[in-house]
Formats: C-alpha cells, sequence, structure tokens
C-alpha cells in the first residue's frame, strides 16, 4: 500500500479469532489470534491491593506480561507499562477506589504486530470479566517498508525489513487517538499516513468485538 493509497477496501487484516471465558479462575479471560499471532490474557478484579499500591481514589491497574519461554526482559516491561497505561485510560476506575484491577498477559506466539494483539486481547478480557470502562479501544499496526510504503498488520518478516513500524491504539466513540508506539525513522508525512490507514482498518477490529460479544451473549440466552 502506497502512501497516497488510502482507499478503505484495499484495507486488511489477517484473520482475527477470539474465545472467551476459556480460562475458570480469572474473573474474565480472551484467547486472542491475529493471523498466527496469539495472545491469552486474563482479568482478576476489581479485587483487594495490596496497601503499598493503593490509591484512595480510584483502582490500581496491574499489568503482568509473561514471555513465551524465559523471564521478562526490557522489552517486556516496557510492552507490560504501555498495556497498563492504555487500559488506565479506558477503564472507569473510579468507580472501584482502594482496589486492583490485574491483568495478566501470556504470549502464545508472536508472529508480528504483537503489540496490537495484546492490546485488543486485553480489551476483549476486560469485556469478558464486565470491567466499567468509558470506551473500548482497538490496536492496529503497521510499518514502512524501504520502499516507503506502509505494510497493515506487518508481520515478523515485514517488521524485520522494514525501517519503521507503529501502533495505533484508538477509542470506540471517536477513533480519537488513545495512545502510540513506534521505532525506527520516519517522517511527519509518513506517521500522518499510517494515522489514517490504521484509523480506517481499526473498523474492522471494533467489528470484531461485536461479533465476538454477540456470540457469546447468544450462548448465554
Amino acid at each position: 500500500m502506497k502512501m497516497e493509497d488510502k482507499d478503505p477496501s484495499t484495507l486488511k487484516l489477517r484473520k482475527l479469532k477470539c474465545e472467551l471465558g476459556q480460562l475458570t479462575r480469572p474473573d474474565g479471560s480472551s484467547t486472542y489470534c491475529q493471523g498466527d499471532t496469539c495472545v491469552m490474557t486474563s482479568v482478576y478484579g476489581p479485587a483487594e491491593v495490596k496497601i503499598a499500591r493503593e490509591l484512595i481514589d480510584q483502582a490500581t491497574v496491574d499489568v503482568v506480561f509473561k514471555p513465551k519461554s524465559g523471564l521478562p526482559g526490557c522489552a517486556d516491561k516496557f510492552r507490560e507499562i504501555t498495556i497498563a497505561n492504555t487500559c488506565e485510560t479506558i477503564l472507569l476506575a473510579a468507580l472501584h477506589p482502594r482496589s486492583s484491577i490485574n491483568l495478566t498477559v501470556q504470549e502464545v506466539q508472536n508472529s508480528g504486530s504483537f503489540l496490537a494483539a495484546c492490546v485488543n486481547s486485553c480489551c476483549l478480557a476486560l469485556l469478558d470479566a464486565s470491567v466499567s470502562m468509558k470506551e473500548t479501544m482497538a490496536a492496529v499496526s503497521c510499518c514502512i517498508n524501504q520502499e516507503g510504503n506502509i505494510i497493515l498488520d506487518p508481520t515478523v518478516k515485514d517488521e524485520e525489513e522494514s525501517r519503521a513500524c507503529l501502533t495505533f491504539v484508538f477509542d470506540s466513540i471517536n477513533k480519537d487517538v488513545i495512545s502510540t508506539s513506534s521505532h525506527g525513522k520516519f517522517s511527519a508525512d509518513e506517521f500522518q499516513s499510517c494515522l489514517v490507514t490504521c484509523r480506517e482498518a481499526c473498523t474492522m477490529v471494533f467489528s470484531f468485538y461485536r461479533e465476538t460479544m454477540e456470540r457469546k451473549l447468544s450462548k448465554a440466552i
């Protein structure tokens, strides 16, 4: 997709799949797959919080990321902070002061656009747990290859061969940007082109959320 190409009909994401509530002990859980990228998230809370972490006016949001193997590294800790800050933006944390909302994000398979998959998995797990939110959120990743073209929902190979990768998180009401994460070199114009492309693609993620929740609720009736 070239920079000037912003036709929504050309926007495609890898196949999205999700199963809610597969884990019995958490208050909510999701197994989210985007292509071959797969993330499992569990939500506990609102629950009791340690005194050292207690906030008198809102709930404390904690995110723990668990890599596929080994111990978490610096990149994993940064991913935890990014997800936690993003979730804090959409949660109605003031409704549950002096409590905690804990999310555990488990990597199952990273085949590209991993941060976006983590954010989307967290949103679906929060929905499954019926945690109060101002709005839902959807994350979309893209990269800019050496020729200057935008690749939406890149694979690991696409990311390795690109000169910049960007992830945007949008809210469900106005499609405003909640957070961004990027690395590599890109111009201001390229950033804006990536933003427009990902904003148009986020509607597909929100539609998938709706279908997933409708399927879950239809089973409950």
